[in-house]
């Protein structure tokens, strides 16, 4: 490798994968993934240092064949949840957004030929109840931009891991890319396991066959990705796929950078796994 190149290749942003829990994530601080969280989002700020941040969550699908790109320079946070005490509806994320970053985006969305659509939205909970532990607004603010991009409203996960490979060279702008949602994620089992805290056998075998997919050589991560869903308890794990989607933009993004499972913890019904693709 030439040294132009290694000076491209090291100085390009990583690209990371959290799993983000529900509203009532904001208040569990003593949470191990809240912890974790924490630390990643210091590694962001203080190594990876990005310019801006394009962020993929599990809770903004736009339409089966389009992708929504919110341009909007000021931003807002959306409370879409309910039955939540009042005060969670009063929670605040600071945040800005950057149509310069959206425009690129766009760009290079639209010159491979996919279809997008700008619109003016705030960040959903699936991206701000995660930044706020990750990055706390006063002991570890963010301080750059966040576009939030949605994900297709399909389970077509080729499509998605091509959105991640569209948009890699973002990653040579000091752009950090950024999926957002859960290693595994059934809702329905969580509220039944409420009594006895079992964790499903799925929790782990599923965690694990995803992190066999993700860290696997870039060479063959796309095509054991693919097969992810294939497996006798994907739908288990996964009964709609909006959760695990980000993390195929991700490893799409990934380029030749190996995945690297930094963290996870499988807990009744979920995993709270954190990948990193590439160095810091």
């Amino acid at each position: 490798m030439s040294d132009s190149s290694s000076l491209k290749s090291s100085s390009r942003t990583p690209v990371y994968f959290l799993g983000i829990g529900g509203p009532n994530f904001i208040e569990d601080k003593n949470h191990p993934a809240y912890v974790k969280l924490s630390e990643v989002g210091r590694e962001i700020t203080t190594r990876v240092k990005p310019k801006a941040v394009v962020v993929f969550s599990a809770h903004w699908q736009g339409s089966p064949n389009r992708i929504m790109i919110n341009v909007a320079e000021k931003t807002n946070i959306i409370y879409d949840f309910y039955g939540f005490p009042p005060h969670y509806y009063e929670y605040e994320y600071p945040n800005k957004g950057s149509p310069e970053v959206a425009g690129k985006i766009i760009e290079k969305l639209a010159g491979a030929g996919i279809e997008v659509q700008k619109v003016k939205r705030g960040l959903d909970h699936g991206v701000w109840v995660g930044f706020l532990a990750a990055f706390d607004p006063k002991e570890n603010p963010l301080n750059v931009p966040i576009v939030q991009v949605s994900l297709y409203d399909n389970e077509d996960l080729d499509q998605h891991y091509r959105i991640g490979q569209v948009l890699e060279s973002l990653r040579d702008e000091g752009i950090l890319i950024v999926g957002a949602g859960m290693a595994v994620h059934n809702l329905h089992d969580y509220r039944a396991s409420r009594t006895t805290g079992q964790t499903m056998p799925y929790a782990f075998s599923f965690d694990e066959a995803l992190k066999e997919a993700a860290t696997a050589e870039p060479e063959d991560r796309q095509g054991k990705m693919l097969a992810l869903m294939k497996r006798s308890d994907g739908r288990a794990a996964h009964p709609t796929l909006d959760h695990i989607l980000p993390i195929y933009i991700a490893a799409g993004a990934a380029g030749s950078d190996i995945g690297e499972r930094l963290w996870t913890l499988p807990e009744r019904s979920l995993s709270w796994a954190q990948y990193r693709f590439g160095q810091v």
